[in-house]
Parts: C-alpha cells; structure tokens; sequence
C-alpha cells in the first residue's frame, strides 16, 4: 500500500552546512528538491529544557528557508508561548511544543512544556497571527476603504475669508473629513483669490 510520509526534520545542536550536506546527499535533483518541499519541514531547535530567550535565535529560520528552500518550523522549549507565536510571525509554518497535565512532574520535559489550557491559548494565538500576517502586498483593507473619507483630510478655512482675499497659510488649515479638495493641493492654492466668501471650517471644494 502506498502511503506518503511527511519528515518533520529537527536541527537541534547543529549547524546550517552539515545539515544541508545530509539533504544533497538525499535528492540532487530539481525533482527531488520539489519533492523534498512537498513532504519535509526543517525545525529550528534550541536543545535545552527550558530554553532561554536569549538563546532562541529566531531569526536562524530566516537563515534555514534561505539554505534549504523548505517549509521550516520552530521546536519550543522557551517558557511559555511568547516565541512560539513570535517564530510563526517570522515564517514558521510548523510549532512543536511539549504538552503536559502537570508542569511540576518530575523530569525535564514538564517545566518547559504546556498545561491543556495554555497550549489551547498557543493554539488561538497562532491562528491569530497568522490571519494577521496577510499578504506581502501594502494596499487598503476593505475596512480601510470604508473609513477613507473619514480618516482622511480636506483643506479647510482657518476663519472667515472675504471675496477676493487670497488664501493664505494663516486663513487656511487641514481637517477631516475628506470632503473636499485634498492636504495634496494646499501649497498650489496659497496666493490664489477666493472666489466667493467663506465662513470658518468651511471646506475648499
């Protein structure tokens, strides 16, 4: 019967070179490479229990995606869920995390894993951050579009402006919302007359 199988491969007390001369020894080819991306995560890995913070070196997953050009996760053993959730905002797409009944039970796994209730925050957390994450494109939300004409800003009077007086930077200012002509165009109307009369507040269409 065929089944796929999918590596989860830990690099714990190891550099980056050794390890990626295991990998080449396993598939040369461009086909193996896309096989390999398909069916194996690499994991970062801190061999302590607990880890400290300060030796997490999160951001070595950069340096493993960057090596090996597969799907790359962290192995936790920091107190708590603060790294877990930091590595997935960095790009892991894979968290192992130790999970216990009791944290005080003896041996050295238990300090540093997770009670149920803890691992179910890490969990939600996760799921959070990575609906946050997005996508590398910078444009408006939806949301955002709602909001425009609200957030943003027209070129207001500063005061009362009489028929012919020009406007100037002291009878001018900016305010929201965007209902009339934009902060954009307010250096290009300085010295210009006014049309008609304006009372305060009012907006420069």
């Amino acid at each position: 019967m065929n089944r796929r199988v999918y590596v989860i491969a830990e690099i714990g007390v190891n550099h980056a070179v050794p390890s990626r001369e295991a990998f080449k020894k396993a598939y040369y080819s461009e086909a193996g490479q896309k096989l390999l991306y398909k069916n194996v995560s690499l994991l970062h890995c801190t061999t302590a229990y607990p880890a400290a913070f300060e030796e997490s070196n999160l951001r070595a997953l950069k340096t493993l995606y960057q090596c090996f050009r597969l799907p790359v996760g962290y192995s936790d053993h920091t107190l708590g869920i603060a790294v877990a959730l930091a590595a997935v905002a960095l790009g892991a797409v894979v968290i192992e995390k130790h999970i216990t009944l009791n944290r005080n039970l003896p041996g050295p796994d238990h300090k540093a894993s997770l009670e149920p209730k803890v691992f179910y925050q890490m969990v939600q957390g996760i799921r959070q951050i990575e609906k946050a994450l997005g996508s590398s494109q910078k444009k408006p939300t939806s949301s955002e579009l709602e909001n425009q004409k609200v957030v943003r800003k027209s070129i207001v009077t500063a005061g009362n402006i009489q028929k012919g007086e020009l406007f100037t930077e002291e009878n001018l200012t900016i305010k929201r919302p965007a209902e009339g002509l934009s902060p954009l165009g307010f250096w290009d109307i300085l010295g210009k007359t006014a049309p008609k009369s304006y009372q305060k507040n009012e907006v420069i269409p």
